[in-house]
């Protein structure tokens, strides 16, 4: 009788111990040999997560993952997304973690200022999805091809990144910070034009109203805003290039973005202005300026009369003459 209870504690505990393993297994800690970041694909089964986890040696057992989502039962509840695992952890904590969607966030950031081509070259740069891609998710949302349309700022985002989803945001976030500063759809296009324009025009805060100043009092008065980024645009649009350096000749060629050939806002933005420069295109500021010319140093001095003006390029000349040692 002895014997025969001995031998059933004995059946037990063999039957046991591989139960006992995979409870162990499931609960201890294990940390890989150095950060390791996996992409789970979407629909992917527990045991090919499993098998994922295991080669990378972010778990010791694939069986025993198996067993833990069974479980728990999670097993059709684990997300797709690319992960990245760097610290000691269990293989309960770590299907906790896929279960939650806790995926690598990536970031991009977008300057200011940039054309519609330009931007998704840089996201296709940037995140390495084909421009191809950018291009036809952004045709499909944008189907006029406008352009100004993006809000330039840094974007958060997940692997596998789907491009329709970033440009929407940046499109959204456009729109909403228009939204604040007028409800007219009219008046939100002429804020993107002239911010695209004072975009190109200066890259410091404190002259952002100023410059937005001298395009409103030009407008009210008839005069040509007379803006040479109006002018490179309308090259580059009309001819596919810009060589980076404007010419006399240039500036009596006409485009429809001209603006010294042409009176009046261009037909669209010449770029995809920032925050900044939308509130500033929004609400110029209180001065009479007419003229402003670069003052040598980075930034720009603002004159009301003509006579004013032509002092202040004469003064950029002879500082541009002493730079050059001429």
């Amino acid at each position: 009788m002895k014997k025969l209870m001995m031998f059933s504690i004995a059946g037990a505990l063999l039957l046991l111990a591989p139960l006992l393993w995979l409870l162990w297994q499931a609960s201890a800690l294990h940390q890989p040999n150095s950060p390791v970041e996996v992409m789970i694909p979407k629909g992917a089964s527990t045991i090919k997560i499993g098998q994922l986890l295991e080669a990378k040696d972010v778990i010791p057992s694939k069986i025993a993952f198996r067993f833990a989502t069974r479980l728990k039962g999670v097993s059709a509840g684990l997300k797709s997304g690319f992960y990245r695992f760097e610290e000691a952890a269990s293989i309960n904590a770590i299907i906790e973690r896929v279960e939650r969607g806790d995926v690598m966030q990536f970031q991009v950031t977008v300057p200011e200022g940039l054309r519609n081509d330009e931007i998704i070259a840089l996201l296709a740069a940037k995140t390495g999805v084909e421009i191809a891609a950018w291009q036809t998710e952004l045709n499909k949302l944008v189907p006029d091809g406008a352009e100004g349309r993006l809000l330039p700022e840094t974007y958060q985002y997940t692997k596998p990144l789907n491009p329709a989803e970033l440009l929407g945001s940046m499109i959204k976030a456009q729109q909403k910070v228009l939204a604040a500063l007028s409800p007219d759809p009219v008046v939100q296009q002429h804020i993107r034009i002239a911010a695209s324009i004072i975009e190109k025009e200066t890259m410091l805060d404190r002259e952002r109203l100023l410059v937005s100043a001298v395009i409103r009092n030009r407008l009210k008065k008839g005069m040509p805003l007379q803006m040479d980024p109006t002018v490179i645009y309308g090259i580059w649009k009309t001819t596919g290039s810009f060589s980076g350096n404007i010419h006399r000749k240039d500036l009596s060629t006409d485009t429809p973005w001209n603006s010294y050939t042409r009176r009046g806002l261009p037909p669209t933005p010449i770029g995809n202005p920032g925050i900044a420069s939308l509130k500033a295109a929004a609400a110029p500021a209180d001065v009479d300026y007419l003229y402003f010319v670069a003052d040598g140093t980075g930034g720009h001095k603002f004159a009301t009369t003509h006579e004013g003006h032509l002092a202040n390029v004469e003064r950029w000349i002879k500082i541009e003459r002493e730079k050059n040692g001429k």
